[in-house]
């Protein structure tokens, strides 16, 4: 789910299904509120990360149901839905002007990880103000990282008690060869970008635990050394490329399975997740037809050295008052009982106390050895030093980005600005997550001049190391004029950056249009999505963004799937910055 979005409720007054995002837990439960009146209850808001924040929510209706008392009171709880990175953001900031002033500023907050806690703990040091999480905090559920494969190539791994290193640092060139299976070439793996994402930020740290031999008190001077630095290159060098969310990049595997065509994942030997995710993939709760399990499942393996646990603790915050907190912590109790577990693992997470149900194993197929320890957060410090690190270690890109400047973008205007002003400011912050180590290119596409013989494309900086003053520079600089060559553009940019391929670095083509093809020259999709189909030995990656309404959304998510690549939707213009910055934390 989208940073920011919420799911607030009430109460049902009869029978509920327990839906769970993705999933309904099989069973509903039965009630019918019995006390009328509940004027002396405590008002209760909770908070909750977006992958579990409609269960909780159901369970708060079960609670707010059930008759419950504390100290002769009822509480009535009302939960929302946010990030848990936008969550911190909030609560270090001005918590109204973050949200849009759509969620009530809560008592309790259900982050997926202790890391956000420790984040917000840093922030309020930096602010000089009281901090809000000083503490250590209990769970409601557990899910630990795992490294996810397809049970084909498990197989061949599963039982040699393999590290991160082993598995995540393959060489990028002997790759599957390395294990009597040259015919699947490279090994290259998925991960979430670390600065948007739970799993992801959870998986990097994992990476520098492992490099060092440790599973605790990991320090800054560590982080710092060479070898550890050179184990984190190594291993970042393959990856395909960084998501922004890995239940998406699941979806396309599974529709991908279904159809038993190639597409979205091709080229990935694995991706690190939540094993709760895993769960999901093989229960067939991804699917495009709900409880269709794939044919090939995943199978989640537990590296040697140990693993990271996403412990969702439930954190009650200091402006709750001592009635709240006698609310919060009823409804602490409530969520750790064991009918409320049941259905957290009816969703995939193991219990409060870390306990997996055998229907969980089974489904992951995994073989977690007895005693596997767990690699303990590190201090906050630490891991804001870690995210710096990243930045500089990470895997480097060769981007080429088109800007649609057909005459829409300008006959159209959004507020007070055109669709081209809109969409190249948006693409000037996006690319501040980039630094001059990736290199850009920038083409503008439209139509050509009649009887020019101009190419509907043209390169305005040629692909090179980024220097951000001088590109934003030129995309204001656009002119706009002319129909939408899509289909020529694309498939062009797209054999530019095969002819220009950089094997240590992400290679990726990003296409930004208001509109649908109107290029009578090329106007032929299937011809396009042959030709610019995965090769998952020299992946190139095409990323669109569909601004406006005026965009062909199922086109170009066409066009993406058929890479492994990834559309993403501004349709409404005010979603263009978040999409932008989703787009560019993929490289």
């Amino acid at each position: 789910m989208a940073p920011g979005r919420s799911t607030a409720r009430r109460w049902l007054p009869v029978a509920v299904a327990v839906v769970v995002g993705v999933a309904v837990i099989a069973g509903s439960y039965a009630y019918v509120r019995l006390d009328t009146d509940r004027s002396d209850c405590v008002a209760l808001d909770v908070l909750s990360s977006t992958e579990k924040n409609v269960l909780v929510a159901e369970l708060a209706d079960r609670y707010d149901s059930s008759r419950r008392r504390f100290g002769g009171r009822c509480a009535d709880v009302t939960v929302s839905g946010l990030t848990s990175g936008a969550a911190m953001e909030a609560l270090a900031g001005d918590w109204s002007a973050q949200t849009g002033g759509r969620i009530p500023r809560p008592q309790v907050w259900l982050p997926t990880s202790s890391l956000w806690t420790g984040q917000l703990r840093l922030r309020d040091q930096a602010a000089k103000r009281a901090e809000q999480t000083p503490g250590s905090y209990p769970s409601i559920a557990n899910s630990p990282l795992v490294i996810a494969m397809p049970a084909t190539k498990a197989k061949v791994l599963q039982q040699r008690g393999l590290g991160w290193g082993d598995i995540l640092g393959m060489s990028g060139e002997e790759g599957w060869g390395a294990f009597g299976k040259p015919e699947w070439k490279r090994f290259t793996f998925g991960k979430d970008n670390p600065r948007l994402s739970t799993s992801g930020l959870a998986a990097t740290i994992a990476t520098y635990y492992a490099a060092t031999g440790t599973s605790s008190d990991l320090t800054g001077i560590a982080v710092r050394q060479p070898e550890v630095t050179q184990f984190v290159r190594r291993i970042e060098a393959n990856v395909s490329h960084y998501s922004d969310d890995s239940v998406d990049l699941l979806r396309s595997l599974a529709a991908a399975d279904l159809s038993r065509v190639d597409g979205a994942g091709a080229d990935l030997s694995a991706i690190v997740m939540q094993e709760e995710l895993v769960y999901l993939y093989n229960e067939g709760r991804l699917s495009p037809h709900p409880g269709d399990r794939p044919h090939e499942p995943l199978v989640a393996i537990y590296p040697k050295e140990g693993t990271f646990n996403l412990d969702h603790p439930y954190v009650v915050l200091p402006d709750a008052s001592d009635a709240q907190r006698a609310a919060a912590a009823d409804f602490l109790a409530f969520l750790q009982e064991e009918p409320q577990q049941r259905a957290f693992a009816g969703l995939g997470f193991r219990d409060h106390e870390r306990v997996a149900t055998p229907e969980l194993t089974a489904a992951v197929g995994g073989h977690e050895a007895v005693g596997m320890p767990y690699f303990l957060p590190p201090a906050p410090a630490v891991v804001q030093e870690i995210l710096d690190s990243w930045a500089t270690l990470r895997k480097k890109a060769n981007i080429l980005m088109t800007v649609d400047v057909s005459g829409s973008m300008v006959a159209n205007t959004v507020g007070a600005h055109t669709r081209l002003e809109v969409a190249t400011a948006a693409a000037a912050k996006g690319l501040r997550l980039l630094n001059s180590e990736d290199r850009v290119g920038l083409w503008s596409f439209s139509s050509e001049k009649q009887g020019s013989g101009d190419l509907p494309y043209r390169e305005q900086i040629p692909l090179s190391r980024l220097d951000l003053g001088a590109f934003t520079d030129r995309l204001d600089g656009l002119q706009a004029g002319g129909a939408t060559a899509l289909y020529a553009t694309v498939r062009a940019a797209h054999r530019y950056l095969l002819d220009h391929y950089d094997r240590n670095r992400i290679n990726a083509v990003v296409v930004l249009t208001d509109g649908e093809n109107e290029y009578a020259k090329d106007d032929n999709l299937a011809s396009l999505l042959k030709a610019i189909e995965l090769d998952p030995d020299r992946p190139v990656k095409v990323f669109c963004i569909a601004f406006d309404k005026g965009s062909d959304l199922k086109t170009l998510d066409a066009i993406a799937k058929a890479t492994a690549g990834k559309a993403f939707d501004a349709q409404d213009p005010q979603l263009i910055d978040e999409a932008f910055v989703k787009l560019l934390s993929s490289f």
